[in-house]
């Protein structure tokens, strides 16, 4: 079973282009040149260079020994949330900046929902000297207040999506009409392995960092390169992509992809793609997506900002549907609870994105002698002020 992406842009029956003619020119540009791009050694040097200089990888593998101790199994984190920026999502933006220069762009435009790919756009572009446009949900801008303030002193200029629920697709939405209008000097940052091909595999490619260096740290700990299993929150998908993405074709690693359920798998008001959703079209790729049943949109919802997201990208819908990856479903308050004990077992405070990823220990048991990699994808420091309402702090 191939679990990679085909020639053509899909990943099994998901993925592909299903762009309106106007985008066609900007996607194409992108189709054609970007493996070229990336296999470069200019290229390579130089992302390389910034990821070690100024992200500061290679991210610790950290073993958790509290939380080991306390669930009876083998427990390392990948430590993303050291990252520059606070989050994996500068793994990404930092090769597609390179990438946009390359094609000749000079100005940049992103969506976001819980600020941190904002954040990590904003950071590249002013590091680049490079215009920056970030289109976040209205909801989202008084949610993630820190992450905007942060983007604006980056020199970014920060617009509200004022349609439908006013989060993270709403963004998508308006940056995608952006770049319609700004085909010749726009590049479009996209934060996660969601949307038209070459996004979701380019993303996965730049992400992929991370289970590169599990691998050789691994080795390190524990004698053998293979985890049994590796567990990561999925919204989109961008930091499960980056530490399932060497072990993909390797099926003695088990893969656990974690979804928001929000209040709950069926209270009407969650995000858990796998469950609700059904084959369909959303931002350029098909995929499975949360919707009616004539076809429109359903809402999602979930306490994390960064999860709420109808849908899943391509490569995560293909896995689930193959079973190559479980996946759970996590509620608020399992994922709230979770982000508590870590940071008093561990002292370490994840964002709430990544709390979903440490509720599972109460869906799934593992052996004493198992290895289980969490993929810490983000600090919680944007997201205090949603502790501090939740736990009346």
């Amino acid at each position: 079973m191939k679990y990679n992406i085909s020639n053509n842009g899909y990943y099994g029956d998901f993925g592909g282009a299903y762009i309106p003619e106007m985008l066609y020119p900007n996607v194409e540009e992108l189709r054609q040149n970007y493996l070229k791009i990336m296999a470069e050694p200019s290229f390579k040097e130089e992302f390389n260079q910034l990821l070690k200089d100024y992200v500061g990888r290679p991210s610790p593998l950290y073993f958790a020994r509290r939380l080991s101790k306390k669930y009876n199994t083998k427990i390392y984190l990948k430590r993303e949330d050291l990252n520059h920026t606070g989050a994996h999502k500068v793994n990404n933006t930092i090769g597609q900046i390179l990438m946009a220069q390359r094609l000749g762009k000079t100005r940049i435009i992103a969506e976001t929902g819980a600020g941190q790919h904002g954040v990590a756009t904003a950071t590249v572009c002013a590091l680049m000297g490079m215009e920056c446009i970030v289109y976040m949900g209205e909801i989202d801008i008084a949610r993630q207040a820190p992450n905007v303030a942060r983007m604006k002193m980056l020199g970014a200029k920060v617009v509200p999506a004022l349609s439908g629920s006013r989060t993270l697709k709403d963004a998508t939405n308006e940056a995608i009409r952006d770049w319609i209008n700004n085909p010749i000097n726009t590049h479009y940052i996209i934060g996660s392995v969601v949307g038209p091909h070459p996004y979701p595999d380019m993303v996965a490619r730049f992400q992929a960092v991370v289970s590169e260096e599990i691998q050789w740290q691994l080795k390190e700990k524990e004698g053998k390169t293979t985890p049994d299993y590796v567990v990561a929150c999925v919204g989109g998908g961008s930091n499960a992509a980056g530490a399932f993405y060497h072990y993909l074709e390797n099926t003695n690693v088990k893969l656990i992809a974690v979804e928001a359920a929000g209040k709950g798998i069926h209270s009407g008001e969650s995000a858990a793609t796998s469950v609700l959703g059904r084959e369909g079209i959303i931002h350029g790729s098909k995929t499975l997506l949360m919707q009616t049943k004539d076809g429109q949109i359903t809402e999602p919802y979930s306490i994390s900002a960064g999860l709420d997201y109808p849908g899943v990208g391509p490569m995560h819908a293909h896995l689930y549907k193959t079973g190559r990856a479980e996946f759970i479903s996590i509620t608020d308050d399992e994922a709230m609870t979770a982000g508590l004990e870590l940071s008093q077992l561990e002292g370490i405070i994840p964002a709430i994105e990544t709390s979903h990823a440490f509720a599972i220990f109460d869906h799934k048991k593992f052996k004493a002698d198992d290895v289980v990699v969490i993929n810490l994808s983000g600090r919680g420091d944007k997201d205090l002020q949603n502790y501090i309402d939740y736990f009346k702090l």
